[in-house]
């Protein structure tokens, strides 16, 4: 996996009124877990704009003081109005520790369901592993060349070396439709685990000392 590191400043001071005054001067509040112990910090919401803005997964490298952390950022928070990032969590990472992350799909070949004139249907973008660093790839590749008419790859379906793939395998991930019916002619319905993985996606996360009821607006 690749890696980019960023230069950010340890927080003195946490709450409220710190983190109001780091937004108005365009710096991003973040939070390290993970390690032996949780590290508050800060950097200018540019140093981020290459690993928040971007469907690639990076090891950040994260200078503070004269200690460099590895990490994955882990949840984002933006303004519910503005979409100003607003915070971000990251999990400290060590090269003998397995990590979770999500890690971009990326379809490889053209099915022949296509070229027999099917539509292709691709139901997820990511796919969350768990692995040791030094074996997270930084894309999931998946083959879809053999995939005819009617073929679904699922989840289960798939394998890779060295990583335990976390999300459901009865979940689909892939298929080719007849151009002369519906998604719903097919049997591709999520298991209702899914849903309740949606639901958990969709949370926030409050910074670490302050209210989550109010973190949720511009302030937290």
């Amino acid at each position: 996996m690749k890696t980019i590191s960023i230069s950010a400043e340890q927080r003195t001071e946490l709450g409220k009124k710190s983190t109001r005054e780091l937004r108005k001067a365009d710096h991003v509040p973040c939070v390290m877990y993970g390690g032996a112990e949780v590290i508050h910090f800060h950097a200018h919401e540019n140093d981020f704009r290459h690993i928040v803005y971007t469907p690639n997964v990076y090891i950040v490298e994260v200078k503070i003081g004269d200690k460099v952390h590895k990490a994955v950022m882990q949840e984002l928070q933006f303004h519910p109005v503005t979409d100003k990032l607003n915070h971000i969590d990251f999990v400290e990472v060590f090269d003998d520790r397995p990590v979770t992350v999500e890690i971009p799909i990326q379809l490889m070949g053209e099915a022949i369901g296509i070229k027999n004139g099917g539509k292709p249907r691709q139901r997820r973008r990511v796919l969350k592993v768990r692995g040791l660093i030094e074996y997270l790839p930084d894309t999931l590749d998946i083959d879809v060349t053999d995939t005819d008419i009617g073929n679904v790859i699922k989840i289960g379906d798939l394998s890779y070396e060295n990583i335990d793939i976390l999300d459901p395998a009865r979940s689909m991930i892939y298929a080719v439709v007849s151009s002369r019916i519906s998604m719903k002619g097919m049997e591709l319905e999520e298991p209702e685990v899914e849903a309740a993985e949606g639901e958990e996606e969709g949370e926030e996360t409050a910074e670490e000392g302050e209210a989550p009821a109010e973190d949720s607006g511009a302030e937290s």
